[in-house]
């Protein structure tokens, strides 16, 4: 995800990512990870709100934005999403933005950035997941394309 500065967000964005903050308050009240997320149409009007659930929800995928995400993609239509803004508290994490481009989402105004994060609360403690591959590339190749034809 590219990461624009500051002042590409106005004065009405800020009052849409004050709002995605106080989710990100009531999360947090409510024993979950204080983070919260508001999508908005072109006219700035709220069209779904989340906050993050994964330790109410028991999902480690519970976060505001991936909901908001997955909503889009099945509630609005693809000229609808991407007439979007998605608000939210944190910069999404690497899961969140692959949905938010898959979703077709026009932008993200968010306030504390991934690298803000960390300077506050340190990562997982996990070691990286090794990934190896690719792999009977010949064999996989045919499986998809099969299922996307060429034009």
């Amino acid at each position: 995800m590219t990461t624009m500065p500051e002042h590409h967000a106005d004065h009405a964005d800020h009052a849409l990512l004050r709002r995605a903050i106080a989710l990100a308050g009531e999360a947090g009240e409510r024993g979950d990870p204080p983070f919260g997320s508001l999508l908005a149409g072109p006219d700035g009007a709220v069209l779904a709100e989340e906050r993050n659930t994964t330790r109410t929800d028991g999902d480690i995928t519970a976060h505001p934005e991936l909901k908001l995400a997955r909503w889009a993609a099945r509630e609005l239509d693809a000229a609808t999403a991407a007439a979007t803004t998605l608000y939210t508290s944190c910069e999404p994490c690497g899961m969140c933005a692959a949905v938010i481009q898959q979703a077709g989402l026009r932008r993200v105004v968010f306030a504390l950035s991934g690298e803000q994060l960390l300077d506050i609360r340190p990562g997982s403690g996990r070691p990286p997941v090794p990934q190896y591959g690719p792999a009977l590339l010949d064999e996989v190749r045919a499986v998809v394309a099969a299922y996307y034809p060429r034009y």
